[in-house]
């Protein structure tokens, strides 16, 4: 849902963040335009689980990096977003304490949400993708697909297929059907 027609820059969507009336509300910035993301669904948030939970039980005792739900990136070369993937997994043991991580996910991940569009989606994996994403899964509960975007291609995956990480998470593989299950 846009909340308005006026652009802003990331310093001053930082600041319309820290307004106490947006303190429990999830929005991101989107080409300028403030955007606030809708309450998932049960089943939103039982993917994301599902998704979260499988990535971080490969990363962690490989100390590969970190998974996080929900959680704010933005790129030091654009100041007109500021990006909240479902889930996303960052290499590396950095970990940002205050504000959004600097810098895009090496693996986003988006659940549709009964509001989202597929082209909405699909722009979301392109702009990850060119500010520095190796690797994004979109997530389609409805049909029980992903579609897996890398800078080169896209590949869609069916419930009855394996899913992996690539050269982003090597070794990680998963039927596309445990997401689901």
């Amino acid at each position: 849902m846009t909340i308005q027609e006026f652009v802003y820059t990331l310093p001053e969507f930082e600041t319309l963040l820290r307004q106490p009336e947006n303190n429990n509300r999830s929005i991101e910035l989107i080409h300028g335009t403030v955007v606030e993301k809708m309450a998932p669904t049960q089943e939103h948030g039982y993917i994301a689980a599902n998704v979260s939970g499988e990535l971080r039980a490969h990363v962690k005792p490989r100390d590969l990096g970190r998974v996080s739900v929900e959680t704010a990136h933005t790129s030091t070369d654009d100041t007109y977003n500021y990006r909240i993937p479902d889930v996303s997994f960052v290499s590396g043991d950095a970990l940002t304490k205050q504000g959004a991580v600097p810098h895009m996910p090496d693996l986003a991940v988006e659940i549709k949400s009964p509001d989202d569009s597929y082209a909405e989606l699909r722009e979301k994996a392109n702009y990850y993708l060119t500010n520095g994403a190796k690797l994004v899964w979109l997530i389609f509960p409805d049909k029980q697909r992903v579609e897996v975007h890398t800078p080169d291609e896209v590949t869609t995956l069916e419930a009855d297929d394996t899913l992996d990480g690539g050269d982003v998470l090597p070794d990680f593989k998963i039927a596309v059907s445990v997401l689901f299950d």
